[in-house]
């Protein structure tokens, strides 16, 4: 006689599910957007025309919602490992419900003597 029941690992956190059947099988994202700094935010679709996410897909659309955020906050603030991130920002991307921003290359950032000449004008006021 076998048991139908799923195996509990712990009493909180419910069933195992393996990571590749988050991402349906797939281990690599269908963009190379998703850089660690790359920056999430919210896509424009319309909320009526949203086709069936995954749960985990509508944790990390809820927390683009709140605010802009990183590859790198999005896979610690939802708990997921990096890799699934990646891929299920991949679908989310297709989908056209998030937008993503490459990071600001080290080139174009301001030199930290200017930085700290501004610091110091502003403290000399």
């Amino acid at each position: 006689m076998t048991d139908s029941t799923p195996h509990w690992y712990d009493d909180e956190a419910g069933p195992m599910v393996r990571l590749y059947a988050m991402t349906a099988g797939r281990a690599r994202p269908g963009s190379e957007a998703f850089e660690l700094m790359a920056v999430v935010g919210t896509g424009s679709r319309p909320a009526d025309d949203t086709p069936v996410l995954s749960p985990e897909q509508h944790t990390i659309l809820a927390l683009c919602g709140e605010r802009p955020r990183t590859v790198a906050d999005i896979a610690s603030d939802s708990g997921l490992p990096l890799g699934v991130v990646r891929v299920l920002l991949s679908d989310l991307l297709a989908a056209e419900l998030i937008q993503v921003n490459p990071p600001v290359p080290p080139a174009q950032l301001p030199d930290a003597h200017v930085l700290k000449e501004v610091i110091d004008g502003l403290r000399a006021l």
